[in-house]
């Protein structure tokens, strides 16, 4: 009788050098997939496995290999595309104890393939029971014992009769916690700058209709002069807006790195095919008719998440904006949005495609910069939390923006914005609702519990986006403040009072504000500002210039940026009530477009410049907490707690869900954030059979 098949154990996984691959359970039906597998290896890799020569495997060894119960004899493998390229397996030789053995082929070795399937082995002998793996391996064979002596397990290791005999303790430790998360990060930041720093991009669907998707893309990236050759591909057409195009894909001669796909729902498939076929890193998938459509959509898309992971591709999208890097080495723009903000040190990810180009065109009227930015639409794949362990890693990037809209997987959410957070602030509005066609699960939480989780993460939730980019200018030109002390200097006693009483209403502690009266010039702001700064009583401040005859503003904003200079102290204005970066407060930066640091961020009202610095106070007033490790508690009872908490849920708001989502179809432990040795990636992405997106290698 075949034994039953687990198919929670299946997994999609990303890789160190950013690509992915699928983790599953041996089947009998592999005996040609390995056969093909072991064709491919190298002498030496088949004399480290087994210790001798073996040209082939006989038909009773690849019946046994294929054959497993999944309890006592466990194999997993991985694969790209329809090929086997790796495999793992333990056979129990005691109760509690297995040996354990892997094959990596030859050209996927040194992708962290052999990793991430000991990271998943080691979770399912846990469910089976097992407690150890020993691993018999020869001297020369420096890379398994790397392998298992990196997995942060109690590694123990003896030598005899010209064997190294390796011992593994399979109980989690905070060591192998920091190595899974550290891979993880690697993995997707890796493939995240994979897609944002391409050295080439085709244009897939673009035609010569002028407003057409794929003609807009195009276009696009030509004005915004990408560093690298981009190729429109069409079928019938020879050109397009003067570039050379070609009918597919792989009649490219030169590499290409992204995709942008542009054709009708209908055809996105079978263009990830010839993707595949041709070596593409990454796709950008700008056409809509998939998830939010209905059903039928819906089902679509996760076939396009499926053929793109298992041929090792990440997906942006579909039904999204597009993507855009200004690094000047770049200089990408694979959107729909023909105004992208110059160069800055904002990160932006937004889930709404619709709303991307009005939030780019918004940036952009504040005379902010951004580092990158990603539109991911219906998020089959690549979300968030991809683009928050890229940003973590990028130097280009100080603060990072989020517009979400769904908020599918907390768990991972919050760790991974805890630890960001401590290095880079991170701005979110979160609407409310799960947006059709999103890869998302409903949390049942109410608003203030997703408030809750955000502050205790150290993120700064605004309630809509002028408060995104209020917040987000602060940070991204001026210091964090020490403190809630707030001076106050305005040539109106009107809007000082004004300001004051924000500042209380705030949370904050205004001072006496200093007023100047209307005819107050350059040489008194800056001599009172430069009082107020050189205050130990002080921590910011926000500067009022509302002249009633317009005249010497540029003289008055050259003294605020001279005094301001090197304080460590925050500076805001209301000036002349623009919003934005005032062309006469910005500090030139190298890029020559934006504001460099120090400029001096402009809000129309003194209010709405005294509530984005409460937000900023807040924050840093967390980050200057040191950081708590969780308690490590035994004998805790996940299950009944998860239970508790379910119930109490469902108590207080019956219709947001219930004890019943942990019967759903991948929910329980990959809802709560990923299953032990599956590591979720992204807010709500969708594995198989429900569980989170790709894990790391």
């Amino acid at each position: 009788m075949e034994a039953q098949y687990p198919a929670h154990w299946e997994a999609d996984v990303v890789l160190a050098d950013g690509g992915t691959a699928h983790v599953r359970p041996i089947r009998p039906a592999d005996a040609d997939r390995l056969r093909a597998f072991y064709s491919r290896l190298s002498d030496e890799s088949i004399y480290f496995r087994f210790f001798g020569p073996r040209p082939r495997l006989s038909d009773r060894e690849v019946e046994r290999f294929t054959n497993v119960d999944y309890e006592a004899r466990v194999a997993l493998i991985a694969t790209i595309g329809t090929e086997m390229v790796a495999v793992i397996r333990y056979d129990r030789i005691e109760p509690g104890e297995a040996e354990v053995a892997f094959l990596v082929e030859d050209a996927h070795q040194g992708r962290g393939v052999a990793s991430v399937l000991l990271e998943h082995l080691a979770a399912t002998a846990r469910e089976r029971g097992i407690e150890r793996f020993v691993a018999d391996v020869l001297p020369a064979n420096m890379k398994m014992m790397g392998v298992l002596r990196q997995a942060g397990y109690t590694a123990q290791s003896q030598f005899a009769d010209g064997v190294v005999r390796m011992t593994l303790d399979l109980t989690p430790t905070e060591t192998s916690a920091e190595v899974t998360a550290s891979r993880e990060h690697r993995a997707e930041s890796r493939s995240i700058a994979r897609l944002l720093a391409p050295g080439s991009v085709a244009v897939i669907g673009a035609s010569r209709e002028p407003g057409g998707v794929g003609q807009t893309v195009l276009r696009n990236l030509l004005a915004a002069d990408f560093t690298g050759p981009v190729y429109p591909v069409h079928r019938q057409v020879r050109a397009v807006a003067g570039v050379r195009a070609y009918p597919s894909v792989t009649a490219i001669d030169g590499e290409v790195d992204l995709a942008v796909v542009a054709v009708p729902a209908e055809g996105v498939l079978d263009v990830v095919k010839e993707c595949a076929e041709k070596g593409v890193h990454g796709l950008v998938v700008v056409s809509s008719g998939f998830g939010e459509t209905g059903v039928e959509g819906r089902a679509r898309q996760d076939e396009l998440a499926r053929i793109a992971r298992s041929y090792g591709l990440r997906v942006v999208g579909p039904n999204c904006l597009g993507i855009a890097n200004t690094d000047p080495a770049v200089k990408l723009n694979a959107t729909l949005a023909a105004t992208v903000p110059g160069r800055g040190r904002v990160g932006f990810f937004s889930q709404s495609g619709a709303l991307g180009t009005a939030l780019l065109q918004r940036v952009a009227q504040r005379g902010m910069g951004i580092s990158s930015f990603v539109s991911a639409g219906n998020r089959a794949d690549v979300s968030g939390n991809d683009l928050l362990q890229y940003w973590e890693e990028d130097d280009a990037t100080e603060v990072i923006l989020l517009y979400l809209e769904s908020l599918g997987n907390p768990r991972k959410f919050t760790r991974l914005a805890r630890r960001i957070a401590r290095s880079k602030p991170i701005v979110v509005v979160k609407s409310g609702g799960t947006p059709s066609g999103h890869s998302a699960e409903e949390l049942g939480l109410p608003d203030s519990a997703i408030s809750s989780l955000f502050a205790q993460a150290g993120l700064i939730r605004v309630d809509d986006l002028i408060q995104l980019f209020d917040v987000g200018q602060l940070l991204a030109y001026q210091p964090l403040p020490a403190g809630p002390r707030v001076a106050l200097v305005t040539n109106s006693d009107a809007l000082g009072l004004l300001a004051a009483d924000a500042c209380v209403s705030a949370g904050l502690e205004p001072r006496r504000p200093v007023n100047l009266g209307p005819a107050a010039g350059p040489s008194e702001f800056g001599a009172a500002l430069a009082g107020e700064l050189g205050s130990s009583g002080v921590d910011a401040a926000v500067v009022i210039y509302m002249p009633p005859i317009p005249g010497r503003s540029d003289e008055v904003a050259a003294e605020l940026l001279r005094v301001s200079r090197d304080t460590g102290k925050p500076v805001l204005a209301t000036f002349q009530g623009h919003l934005g970066m005032h062309d006469s407060l910005r500090v030139p930066s190298g890029s020559g477009s934006t504001p460099g640091r120090g400029s001096i961020p402009s809000y129309a009202a003194p209010e709405e410049a005294v509530r984005a610095l409460a937000h900023v106070v807040r924050y840093a007033t967390w980050r200057a907490h040191p950081a708590v490790p969780p308690p490590d508690l035994d004998a805790i009872d996940t299950t009944h707690a998860k239970t508790l908490v379910l119930t109490a849920l469902s108590a207080t708001h019956p219709s947001e869900g219930g004890p019943e989502t942990a019967s759903r179809p991948g929910a329980g432990a990959e809802a709560a954030g990923g299953s032990e040795g599956e590591v979720a990636s992204g807010f709500a992405e969708p594995g198989p059979s429900g569980s989170g997106g790709p894990s790391c290698s």
